[in-house]
C-alpha cells in the first residue's frame, strides 16, 4: 500500500494523522490538505485507498470515468481490507521516528466514512469525518454491510462530525440516522453542519467554499491540538 508522509522538519517529535482521500485517491487538493496539516505541526500518512485494485501513483480523475471507478472499488474491497490497512497505518506512525504517539484520523467522503472506522482502532484518539458518505446506509464495502455506526459505542476516542447541509450524499435524513446512532452510541462527538455543498474543502472545485474550508479546517486543528499533543 502505497502511503505519501507528510512531516515538519526538524526532530520534534508530533502527533501523527492518518488522511483518507475521497474516491480519486491522492490528488492534489488531497496532498494539500495532507501538506496543510503537517504545516500545523503532525506527522501526516495519506495511503492510497484502493491499493489493491490499482497500481502505486494513481489518481482517479475529477470526472464522469473517474468517479464511476471510485464508486465501483469502494464497493469491491472488503471492510475488513479497509480496517487492516488502517490498523498498518497507524503501525507505521508508531514506529516514525517524528511521531510523538497520539494518533488521529481525518477524512473527507469516503474518506471521512474511513477516517470514523480508523477510529474504531484502540490507538486512534481523535477522529474528524468530514461529510462522510455511506455511513448512514452502511453501504461501505464489498459486503454493503458495513457496521459502522452499529460499531460508534466502541470508539474510545472522541469524534468531529462535518457535514454540509445541501449535501445530497449525505441529506437531512441520513445525517438524523447519524446522529441518533452517535447520540445512543454514547460516544464523544461534536456535530457541525454548515451551508456547503458536498466536497466543499476540495479547492479549485466549483463547490469549494473557502471560508466554510478554514472554519472546518479550524475545527479539525482544535481537535487534534487538546487530544494529540
Amino acid at each position: 500500500m502505497r502511503t505519501h508522509v507528510f512531516a515538519p522538519r526538524g526532530s520534534r517529535r508530533d502527533p501523527g494523522l492518518i488522511l483518507y482521500s475521497e474516491i480519486f485517491q491522492v490528488t492534489e487538493p488531497i496532498a494539500r490538505l495532507s501538506f496543510q496539516f503537517a504545516s500545523h505541526g503532525f506527522v501526516v500518512m495519506t495511503p492510497e485507498i484502493y491499493h489493491q485494485h490499482e497500481p502505486p501513483g494513481t489518481i482517479l480523475g475529477y470526472d464522469a470515468a473517474g468517479k464511476d471507478r471510485g464508486n465501483a472499488l469502494k464497493h469491491q474491497t472488503r471492510l475488513k481490507t479497509f480496517d487492516d490497512d488502517a490498523a498498518a497505518v497507524v503501525e507505521a506512525l508508531e514506529r516514525h521516528p517524528l511521531c510523538n504517539g497520539g494518533i488521529g484520523s481525518v477524512g473527507f467522503c469516503i474518506g471521512g466514512h474511513l477516517a470514523f472506522r480508523a477510529a474504531l482502532h484502540p490507538r486512534v484518539a481523535a477522529a474528524a469525518c468530514f461529510y462522510p458518505t455511506d455511513l448512514q446506509a452502511g453501504t461501505l464495502g464489498e459486503e454493503k454491510k458495513a457496521d459502522s455506526l452499529a460499531r460508534a459505542g466502541d470508539i474510545g476516542g472522541e469524534l468531529l462530525m462535518i457535514f454540509g447541509r445541501q449535501d445530497p450524499h449525505v441529506p437531512p435524513e441520513g445525517r438524523e440516522v447519524i446522529y441518533r446512532a452517535l447520540h445512543q452510541s454514547g460516544v464523544l462527538f461534536t456535530w457541525h453542519e454548515l451551508n456547503t455543498q458536498h466536497a466543499f474543502m476540495r479547492d479549485g472545485d466549483e463547490r469549494h467554499d473557502a471560508a466554510a474550508a478554514r472554519q472546518a479546517f479550524g475545527l479539525a486543528l482544535d481537535l487534534f491540538e487538546r487530544t494529540l499533543r
